[in-house]
């Protein structure tokens, strides 16, 4: 079973996500805060697998709430409900390890498969918004977030997941990347659990900075 926690200070999108949440046999409501503060404090008493969490709070956005979980818990996973108007917000959750990124108003469907995703070692983000999610990967690889990677680690690489890090890098989710290299979404994820501990990095948003950093992104990989 799959613990949820939701932080978000309306209660009509409280109440409706909980509800649909809760109807699926696999997860579980734990608990919904209402700011961000309530949300810190629920985070360290129920110890939540997914926080789904509004990026703008009363008391503690959801920026900072993702840093300080982040940094407290570093395998709890965080996705960011948003609107079109949150690039900001997003960048910053995403810099602090949230595993992607939902706008407000997804389907039932979309919502659950979301945390399922982010349960498997996945990343989220809606195809609506994987040009903006591409820009921010930019933005971030050019600022002064540097991800460090050596020679050494690069060398066990295999052709396909030098693949699969140019797709992530360019912003692509689990299934997109399965269709743009006719494999399975299963394959795709066992990958990039190998790519991340082959290079040492926490999660995919690093791994697609690194990607934009190291030139990956651009570099071509056989047929």
């Amino acid at each position: 079973m799959i613990r949820v926690l939701l932080a978000d200070d309306q209660e009509l999108i409280r109440e409706s996500l909980s509800f649909v949440l809760n109807a699926q046999s696999d997860i579980t409501m734990v608990g919904m805060a209402t700011n961000g503060r309530e949300a810190i404090e629920m985070v360290r008493r129920e110890k939540p697998d997914v926080v789904l969490m509004d990026i703008r709070m009363p008391e503690v956005d959801g920026v900072e709430c993702t840093r300080l979980i982040k940094a407290a818990y570093p395998q709890m996973k965080v996705i960011i409900l948003t609107t079109f108007d949150d690039d900001e917000y997003v960048f910053g959750a995403l810099r602090y390890g949230a595993s992607g990124y939902l706008l407000k108003g997804v389907s039932v469907a979309e919502l659950a498969n979301a945390v399922r995703e982010v349960m498997r070692g996945g990343s989220i983000i809606t195809p609506d918004v994987e040009s903006k999610a591409f820009q921010m990967f930019a933005r971030m690889a050019k600022g002064n977030m540097q991800i460090q990677v050596n020679e050494k680690q690069t060398a066990d690489l295999q052709e396909n997941e030098w693949k699969i890090i140019r797709e992530v890098g360019s912003g692509l989710s689990n299934k997109e990347i399965a269709a743009a290299l006719c494999l399975s979404e299963g394959t795709v994820r066992n990958y990039l659990s190998s790519i991340l501990s082959k290079l040492d990095l926490r999660d995919r948003t690093q791994l697609a900075i690194w990607a934009v950093q190291s030139g990956a992104t651009n570099r071509p990989y056989g047929d």
